[in-house]
């Protein structure tokens, strides 16, 4: 298991989100952006935004996806 904090995914907080593949984390950001939208919380608005763009168009999030799977790759186990 690895933890990437929401920050470190394009976040405003430090929430961790753990997971075995970077893609878990990733999908634990996009839940964690949908809840805070739902709760009113403006202050994760433009990740959430952002989250939605490369979910809408995948092929031009190729450079973001690639860098997250780097990023988790190169953390320590926890």
């Amino acid at each position: 298991m690895k933890t990437m904090t929401c920050s470190q995914l394009g976040g405003p907080c430090d929430l961790g989100h753990r997971g075995e593949t970077a893609d878990d984390v990733i999908n634990a950001q996009d839940r964690h952006l949908k809840e805070a939208e739902t709760a009113g919380d403006t202050t994760h608005q433009e990740a959430r935004d952002a989250m939605k763009g490369r979910w809408r168009h995948p092929k031009r999030s190729l450079d973001w996806y690639r860098g997250a799977k780097q990023d988790f790759a190169e953390l320590p186990e926890d």
